[in-house]
């Protein structure tokens, strides 16, 4: 069973940034694929970016590219989220998923989630 937990969420002005972290404990890191997905009220939650375990893959929505960076660090079993740039359409909570296999950019297919964290990012 693999826990996660995120923070680094928070309120910023548009154009800020922010990094969010994903602290995973009760399983062997590397081994899982992570990703990160965000919800928004009203709206079902929808992949933002993922990294293969050994962080070597990555692959981002059309609407971060080039915004958001996703990295690892397997020693530390935690996973990044560093968002540059922020627009008001980037508010959500945002959550960190795991699973087995990297490629899916379906939350259903993601085995355990953390509790998320809120990022708010105003005018």
């Amino acid at each position: 069973q693999v826990q996660l937990v995120e923070s680094g969420g928070g309120s910023v002005q548009a154009g800020g940034s922010l990094r969010l972290s994903c602290a995973a404990s009760g399983g062997t890191f590397s081994r899982y694929a992570m990703a990160w997905f965000r919800q928004a009220p009203g709206k079902e939650r929808g992949f933002v970016a993922a990294i293969s375990g050994s962080g070597i893959t990555t692959g981002y929505a059309d609407s971060v590219k080039g915004r958001f960076t996703i990295s690892r660090d397997n020693a530390k079993n935690t996973v990044y989220l560093q968002m540059n740039t922020l627009k008001p359409e980037d508010t959500a909570v945002y959550y960190c998923g795991a699973r087995s296999q990297y490629g899916s950019r379906w939350y259903p297919d993601y085995d355990y989630w953390g509790q998320g964290t809120q990022v708010t990012v105003s005018l």
